[in-house]
């Protein structure tokens, strides 16, 4: 047991004066500017550092037009981020061995499935476990985000006009 003036056990934050490692996050607070906030010594950051940045949805939507055809706009662990625009009817069909992540942005988009329908408005979202047959309906246009395996065909087990089998990274 400690007593109230003794300071407890940390992971960076004075241990180099108790001979511990000095490892820090890389959320840590002295690696800031004082002034700016912003990472101090960017020049020796690794490649990978150096490639992280944000997103603007906004903006990567008003880089197309075209409906119906994914575009990819991050990728994690196997996973892509993949954006589009909708109107209208898509086809009926499944994905054997994928779920997918629709999520509203702009817009109002219908989830047709065999037994029931679900609306979703902007901010919200639905998760389309594998082997479900699903059809989106878009009155109007719609702008979604996806979040689904790289495997993931945008028609699933259907083939034709639709069917998007390479995507285009923005």
């Amino acid at each position: 047991m400690r007593s109230d003036g003794e300071t407890p056990p940390t992971l960076g934050i004075g241990t180099a004066a108790r001979g511990e490692s000095c490892w820090r996050p890389r959320w840590d607070w002295r690696r800031a500017s004082p002034d700016t906030g912003a990472e101090t010594n960017t020049a020796a950051e690794s490649p990978l550092e150096q490639a992280v940045e944000k997103v603007n949805l906004e903006n990567k939507f008003s880089l197309f037009s075209e409906h119906w055809k994914p575009k990819v706009v991050g990728e994690l662990n196997g996973q892509q981020v993949k954006l589009a625009k909708l109107s209208g009817s898509f086809v009926w069909h499944h994905h054997e061995a994928e779920d997918e992540l629709f999520l509203v942005v702009k817009g109002h988009l219908r989830i047709e499935l065999r037994d029931r329908t679900v609306a979703l408005g902007p901010g919200e979202f639905l998760i389309i476990p594998r082997g479900v047959e699903h059809r989106p309906v878009a009155e109007g246009e719609v702008e979604v985000l996806l979040f689904e395996p790289s495997s993931t065909l945008n028609t699933g087990n259907v083939r034709d006009e639709r069917t998007a089998s390479t995507l285009e990274h923005l």
